[in-house]
């Protein structure tokens, strides 16, 4: 036995001292002997990469993703458990990722969060992934804060972004490329003074009312009730132009936002409405105050504000005295079939510096997943973007457990999700906004003066703005 074995370990012996003198030649031909600080280097910085793939593949504690967010709802509505959802979230993540930590910092308000990302991003150590609102994308990206996601969805087999709500994903997009994923909104939907209708006769409009049905209630009900001489009741509160522009589909800036489009007839049709219910009011100034004491038909009102304030024990807190419903947003005559109203998006993304990319991404997968949207559904103010969620019996059995005398239906709520609409984001939009509101305020309080030449003088205004 031991000939027989004693040729072969000989052999091995042999080509060991060969490899090892071919090792010695390379090592001396690649570094000189009398430059050894050279051969030093070389020997440190391989170690140094054998210690990094070392810790990487057997870390001596945890890995840690952290997560920006803030404490309460993200549309300004009480919450009761401020973090009952994302300590759900990380509980489930962490069971998937054996070795890895969540970590968030916790006391943080909605309008301190701003400020305090900021201030993470000056120090260079800002969360893995945050929250972001809507229009602070564009600057994430121009400033290349925010991680591009594209590469990350495509060759994930388990996300779907099919399954969000398409406008919604695409709110998330900015010149072409996905930066963010949606996970919460709220769509407009206007508030109806069920009491005040019932003492009128009127009943509840219906959920594909328009601008002309609206128009016939608040001449009915405007009126003075108490015979002092004095309008005290009234059709509207706080309706305003964009609201009124978005509902009969008007899009009131180019997709680039290199021109604005004042003078369609959606501007004309607007301004018409507002004129009209102004003049009702017989230059009274509707306020919260007449609302909340029930003075008022119709307010637009976002669905967290429903959702918050609809059920006990917040309906007795804030609308006590008058049973209120609400329903989908009328339609203008150049509107659409299905109707449009204006919505909130609140997004989230990773730090382009994020030292954990993958673990970062399947966070933000797992935040925006159909398991949270359900969660969402179930103790947030606002909807989850998803159509599967929503369009789920789970989400119509939620909802009607929470709201069961609403008219306001599962298919009306997947409607308006679907014809939602976001505002454009563009380097100039808020200041463009500004000097439109300006000037459409000007020619509002002026009844006298005909519109197509005010708009399109206000027009030209804008446009050069939007060109500078």
């Amino acid at each position: 036995m031991s000939g027989r074995l004693g040729r072969p370990l000989t052999a091995l012996r042999g080509l060991a001292e060969r490899w090892r003198g071919d090792i010695v030649r390379w090592w001396q031909q690649l570094v000189p002997r009398e430059r050894w600080f050279y051969r030093l280097a070389v020997v440190a910085i391989a170690a140094a990469f054998l210690a990094v793939g070392w810790l990487r593949a057997f870390p001596l504690g945890p890995r840690i993703i952290t997560v920006g967010i803030y404490a309460g709802s993200a549309w300004g509505v009480p919450q009761g458990q401020a973090y009952a959802l994302i300590d759900s979230i990380i509980a489930r993540y962490e069971a998937q990722h054996p070795g890895v930590k969540v970590r968030y910092t916790s006391g943080i308000t909605r309008t301190d969060y701003p400020e305090w990302l900021a201030e993470r991003f000056l120090a260079g150590d800002e969360p893995d992934v945050f929250l972001i609102a809507g229009p602070e994308l564009p600057q994430l990206v121009r400033l290349r804060a925010v991680q591009e996601l594209d590469c990350f969805m495509q060759r994930d087999d388990e996300f779907d972004g099919e399954a969000y709500f398409p406008q919604i994903m695409a709110y998330g997009r900015q010149d072409g490329h996905q930066y963010a994923l949606p996970v919460e909104c709220v769509p407009t939907l206007m508030f109806v003074n069920k009491t005040l209708l019932a003492r009128e006769g009127i009943p509840m409009p219906a959920g594909d009312w328009t601008w002309q049905d609206f128009l016939t209630i608040c001449r009915r009900v405007t009126r003075d009730t108490d015979g002092d001489g004095r309008i005290d009741q009234f059709g509207c509160y706080d309706l305003g132009w964009r609201q009124a522009f978005v509902t009969d589909g008007g899009q009131l800036f180019s997709s680039d936002g290199r021109s604005a489009h004042l003078t369609a007839p959606a501007m004309q049709e607007t301004l018409d409405l507002l004129r009209s219910l102004k003049a009702l009011n017989a230059g009274y100034s509707v306020t919260a105050r007449d609302f909340d004491l029930g003075r008022v038909a119709f307010r637009p009102l976002d669905f967290a504000q429903y959702r918050t304030y609809q059920p006990y024990p917040w309906r007795i807190k804030k609308y006590s005295s008058f049973d209120w419903e609400c329903v989908p947003m009328p339609r203008g005559p150049s509107g659409v079939g299905d109707g449009t109203a204006p919505m909130q998006a609140l997004l989230a993304g990773m730090s382009a510096r994020s030292a954990e990319p993958e673990l970062a991404w399947e966070f933000l997968r797992e935040l925006t997943s159909a398991e949270s949207g359900r969660q969402l559904l179930s103790t947030e103010a606002g909807l989850p973007p998803r159509r599967d969620v929503l369009r789920s019996g789970a989400a119509q059995l939620t909802l009607a457990s929470e709201l069961p005398a609403s008219t306001l239906s599962t298919a009306e709520l997947v409607s308006i999700m679907e014809h939602g609409w976001l505002p454009p984001r563009f380097a100039r939009y808020d200041e463009a906004m500004l000097r439109v509101d300006s000037g459409l305020g000007r020619l509002l309080d002026d009844t006298t003066q005909p519109y197509s030449e005010a708009l399109t003088r206000l027009q030209r205004e804008i446009n050069a703005f939007l060109q500078q």
